[in-house]
């Protein structure tokens, strides 16, 4: 199955699995396209050895899996996690795991905190570590409107505002090794426009799923943005998106959606597949798109959920003045 018509068929079946959505997010979509021609080359083993890679949300489910495997390539792991004591009991795993002492270390951050951002920030780069990767992984689910530190919108600030300004932050050190940001979004980002006029969830009856969907979306939006500011400091930016995983998040936060789909979710080896491989890949994968088992894919399916520039645009100015970031 080398010739033209296989590869062909191949991706006609790829993206049948992507636009069905049910099975192409399931365990059923990876394990199909990993016997398809053309399925991309893992790493090369090692081909991590002496880099260093940050992954907030270490501490369970995705993060804790692309931790692991980041460090099985031989990067350093830093784990930027809330609650410093799981995290030293993931650090400590990991480098039994991997058979060295010093696999991960453990920087503590609430992601979600705007000035706990700035405190990880300042203290991570006065430690002066070339980052190859910072990976966005930190994520929530809230059953109701929940205000971060500062006032915003607790997913908006986890997942948008807290990703932008600590990347702002590390530049200097990403530069160092021609960093690679991963921001890990969700499929479910599908199902929700840009909400440009309300990107606070301030109106109407809140619903956490919903707002965890439009600030995935928001992170897939300002791709375009984020890869023309960075561009000249030579870090790339990449949003992944897992599929359905079995997670303890998942499990907490949609049971009855994880219960009703057990059988066929992915492992967190599957789930975190494409994020490890965008890090760790080389060449490296073209910045600013949305990748899912390790292909790029289209960020909208449907019409209602376009972006337009002017759009974009807005969104990325409310961003940077809730962040207070200057051209």
């Amino acid at each position: 199955m080398s010739g033209p018509l296989p590869r062909a068929a191949a991706r006609l079946v790829d993206t049948a699995l992507d636009r069905t959505v049910a099975p192409g997010f399931t365990a059923l979509g990876i394990a199909v396209r990993r016997r398809l021609p053309g399925w991309p080359a893992d790493p090369a083993v090692g081909a991590l050895a002496g880099r260093h890679v940050a992954v907030t949300g270490a501490t369970s489910g995705l993060g804790r899996r692309t931790a692991l495997d980041l460090a099985t390539l031989g990067a350093t792991v830093h784990l930027v996690v809330r609650d410093a004591e799981r995290g030293e009991r993931v650090a400590g795993q990991v480098a039994a795991a991997v058979g060295r002492p010093d696999a991960a270390r453990v920087w503590r951050c609430d992601v979600a905190d705007l000035d706990s951002v700035r405190t990880f920030a300042g203290r991570f780069a006065a430690a002066d570590v070339p980052l190859r990767g910072l990976v966005h992984n930190a994520g929530a689910l809230p059953a109701e409107r929940t205000a971060s530190p500062q006032g915003h919108e607790l997913t908006l600030a986890l997942h948008v505002l807290g990703p932008v300004l600590m990347t702002e932050l590390l530049l200097p050190v990403l530069e160092q090794d021609a960093g690679r940001v991963v921001l890990v979004t969700s499929g479910g980002m599908y199902t929700q426009p840009l909400p440009v006029d309300d990107p606070e969830y301030t109106t109407g009856r809140y619903s956490g799923s919903v707002a965890y969907a439009r600030s995935k979306r928001g992170q897939v939006e300002l791709l375009p943005v984020l890869t023309d500011r960075w561009a000249s400091r030579g870090v790339t930016v990449h949003a992944t998106h897992p599929g359905w995983a079995r997670t303890p998040g998942l499990d907490a936060s949609l049971p009855s959606f994880s219960k009703a789909l057990r059988p066929v979710l992915r492992t967190d080896a599957d789930g975190s597949d494409t994020t490890v491989w965008v890090v760790a890949t080389e060449p490296a994968p073209e910045p600013g798109r949305l990748w899912h088992d390790r292909r790029p894919r289209p960020t909208s399916v449907l019409p209602s959920t376009r972006t337009t520039t002017a759009d974009r645009v807005r969104y990325w100015t409310g961003v940077a003045d809730a962040l207070d970031l200057h051209p």
